[in-house]
């Protein structure tokens, strides 16, 4: 069986979340006194947590209204 590495709504969340968090991570270090950068960190760090006990994602509904597709069941 091979594997398919098509991106899904759920890696590209994932993806999109770690480019926010790396982005406010390096906002908030090359400008030390705007540290306000890192409540982005937390607004998406708070949301990912949020999402695994509750399965509301915006990001996700956004993807899947845009045509991506979902995970696929497991086979």
């Amino acid at each position: 069986m091979t594997k398919d590495n098509k991106m899904t709504v759920n890696n590209t969340v994932m993806a999109i979340a770690g480019i926010f968090i790396m982005g406010s991570l390096l906002l908030s270090g090359i400008n030390f006194n705007e540290p306000n950068w890192l409540w982005l960190s937390f607004f998406v760090g708070f949301n990912l947590f949020q999402s695994s006990f509750t399965g509301f994602c915006p990001a996700a509904k956004i993807l899947k209204a845009l045509g991506m597709k979902d995970n696929d069941c497991c086979s």
